[in-house]
């Protein structure tokens, strides 16, 4: 028991030991709210302990070095006066802040039994006036994005729109512009399927794979349309180019298999030498298992039918009448179906063979169906490369 309690004091003191030197490290090398964050840990438990003193004292000694850091930058930072550097005052601010809240959950904290006293100022104020001065700044370069024309400009507007929704909510009417620099921003791509194979494909194949409800997309900047809305002036469009339908023929393959078993049908009685009934020790007849070989063919029956479907994926930018990317989809759908027959002794059959015997022959499906078939993995593969790519522009 001693030994255990040994080696866990002795475990606590080395992780107290690695802990004040990353602390003491962090401060050196100037990362001083790692310092501050590592020790407020630290103290968040028994900080009134002797073995705590150390973390008070490199806490207040980062804490200094940090603010003095913070105020240098705010005074440097205002005496240049550029409008570009509110967002970073406003934010040293927010920072000196929380910094204050985070130790003032510790406090109060004791060195050497006295009290510890650090600065803290109210920042509210500036936090307000530079909340203000960095969303006027920002929103009058988020409308001079978003009336630039460009989309790539308004997605840039949507980001400072949103920033100033998070730290000054519906300031001037910020929702709206977030909204519109959302559908200036959109990208619209029309769909349509080609078919090059000069087969007739199944009209409901093709209402499926432009049911793009089903696709589950969620592209916030591009949006697909099947059906061209005269309202909206396309950027892209995408085709489905049918290249090839290859259907196999109705196939039947048969394997057979000689199954032999020995089973028990039925009793007889043991007889000795001389043809009579054999006693047990009690004096009753012995009977005996009455062993027999059974045989069965037994024939698995299996049918097939394949079809494939070869297409490209075709994206196009309309504005510059070029197309940016093309993908190949190979296709396919496989209808499979076993079953099985026998002659013979159905006992000297496996469980397999009788699992098969439940099933039936079926009737091979057309060879429309097995294209419509296919379409299932067609939409799967689709919506793949729907869902990950990302247009470019030519």
């Amino acid at each position: 028991m001693k030994r255990f309690l040994l080696l866990t004091v002795l475990v606590s003191v080395l992780a107290s030991c690695s802990a004040k030197k990353q602390i003491e490290s962090a401060i050196s090398n100037g990362n001083y709210d790692e310092a501050i964050s590592e020790a407020l840990r630290k103290l968040e438990n028994n900080k009134d302990k002797n073995r705590k003193q150390d973390y008070i004292v490199m806490l207040e000694e980062a804490y200094y070095k940090v603010l003095d850091e913070d105020l240098n930058d705010l005074a440097h930072l205002k005496k240049d006066g550029n409008p570009e550097q509110f967002k970073t005052i406003y934010t040293i601010y927010l920072d000196l802040e929380e910094r204050q809240n985070a130790i003032k959950r510790v406090l109060p904290l004791k060195i050497n039994g006295k009290t510890l006293d650090l600065d803290f100022n109210d920042y509210s104020s500036e936090i307000i006036d530079y909340r203000y001065k960095t969303s006027d700044y920002l929103l009058s370069q988020g409308i001079t994005l978003l009336d630039s024309g460009d989309k790539f400009n308004a997605r840039k507007a949507y980001s400072i729109f949103s920033y100033i929704e998070e730290i000054n909510p519906n300031f001037e009417d910020t929702r709206n512009l977030i909204n519109e620099a959302h559908l200036k921003g959109m990208d619209y791509v029309h769909v349509s399927i080609q078919n090059q194979t000069h087969q007739i494909i199944p009209q409901q194949l093709e209402a499926e794979l432009l049911d793009f409800n089903t696709y589950g997309l969620n592209q916030f900047w591009t949006t697909y349309h099947a059906n061209a809305n005269n309202s909206i002036d396309y950027d892209f469009a995408m085709q489905l180019q049918l290249k090839q339908i290859n259907v196999s023929p109705e196939r039947i393959s048969e394997r057979q298999i000689l199954r032999q078993k020995q089973i028990v049908d039925g009793w007889e009685y043991q007889l000795d030498r001389n043809g009579n009934v054999k006693k047990d020790s009690l004096g009753n007849d012995i009977k005996i298992d009455k062993i027999i070989t059974v045989k069965a063919r037994f024939t698995e029956v299996l049918q097939t039918k394949s079809t494939q479907v070869i297409a490209d994926v075709v994206y196009t930018d309309l504005k510059q009448n070029q197309t940016i990317d093309t993908f190949s989809i190979d296709s396919g759908f496989i209808f499979e179906n076993s079953f099985g027959i026998y002659k013979g002794d159905k006992r000297a059959l496996v469980k397999d063979d009788l699992n098969l015997l439940n099933q039936r022959q079926l009737h091979f499906p057309s060879d429309e169906q097995m294209v419509f078939d296919s379409g299932e993995d067609l939409k799967l593969k689709l919506k793949d490369i729907m869902g990950s790519y990302h247009i470019r522009r030519s």
